[in-house]
């Protein structure tokens, strides 16, 4: 598996823009922002949401979200997915009707930042999930993860204002996603692997952001049995992480790190005396306000 096959690309400017401003003594700056736009998601004939996202891989992104939602069943076949740039538009087209026009009625908004939104019955699917039992996870990996994420070129680490999810396999990161919400770069993920059917039960889920039962619900639905993050948890997020012994593990910084959920699937084969404390120059700033 090669290492960051999907990655940001941070020299794309339809993704960030500079802008002249002024600091704290009055002097004059520029700085780069991360753009903003909306994207309007239809499922067959029916709008379902308009998402405010950075604007890449808008078609995962769609899928990512419906299935999510569970929107997307099993039976579901997807027959055509359109991209409509002009109109910011994506067009998901299956075999069946889904049944989401109730689930409309019935959406609830969670913790997550800008349009994050769970909708009922979110359970329905979470309880059926079995997570893989003899998947594993050592220290060394989950060292190397850190320094290899926090090193590799991002929207983040360029201007701020965004989260990022890494989609791994042991010490090994593929598919780095970024968002101005992190719910749609979980889906961005979630609708690669689907499209390429890419096998859950083996992968390593690295996020930015909190872990919240937002976060514990989506990494369980996509079948992904371990969760790390450079931030905190919600008590919520870790109680759903133990119904479904989820390997759960926040505030990974340098050499340190908690787990609260699924800790059998760890291994400590590194001593973290000899981990290097994570830089001034990669340390995300903020990370427990994301």
């Amino acid at each position: 598996m090669r290492e960051f096959e999907i990655s940001p690309d941070v020299d794309d400017s339809r993704f960030s823009r500079r802008l002249a401003g002024r600091d704290q003594l009055g002097n004059e700056i520029e700085v780069d922002v991360v753009e903003e736009r909306p994207l309007t998601l239809w499922l067959n004939g029916t709008e379902v949401v308009t998402m405010m996202t950075v604007g890449d891989h808008s078609k995962e992104l769609a899928v990512g979200f419906l299935l999510n939602q569970n929107m997307l069943q099993p039976e579901d076949e997807i027959t055509d997915i359109e991209f409509h740039a002009d109109i910011a538009t994506v067009v998901v087209r299956t075999t069946g009707q889904a049944s989401y026009e109730e689930k409309l009625q019935r959406k609830i908004r969670t913790s997550g930042c800008a349009q994050g939104t769970v909708f009922g019955d979110i359970m329905e699917k979470f309880d059926t999930v079995s997570l893989a039992q003899d998947a594993v996870l050592k220290t060394s990996w989950l060292y190397n993860l850190f320094y290899k994420i926090n090193h590799q070129p991002s929207l983040y680490l360029k201007a701020g204002g965004i989260h990022g999810c890494v989609l791994c396999h042991e010490d090994t990161p593929l598919i780095y996603m970024e968002d101005v919400g992190r719910h749609n770069a979980v889906d961005k993920i979630a609708g690669h692997m689907y499209l390429n059917d890419i096998a859950a039960d083996d992968k390593i889920f690295f996020t930015t952001g909190r872990l919240t039962s937002e976060m514990v619900i989506k990494t369980v639905q996509m079948g992904i049995p371990i969760l790390l993050s450079r931030s905190g948890f919600t008590a919520w997020g870790v109680e759903l992480a133990r119904q479904a012994d989820l390997t759960l593990i926040g505030r990974a910084k340098g050499k340190h790190f908690q787990v609260l959920s699924g800790e059998h699937r760890l291994e400590f084969d590194a001593d973290p005396d000899r981990v290097a404390e994570e830089s001034s120059r990669h340390r995300r700033k903020g990370a427990d306000n994301a």
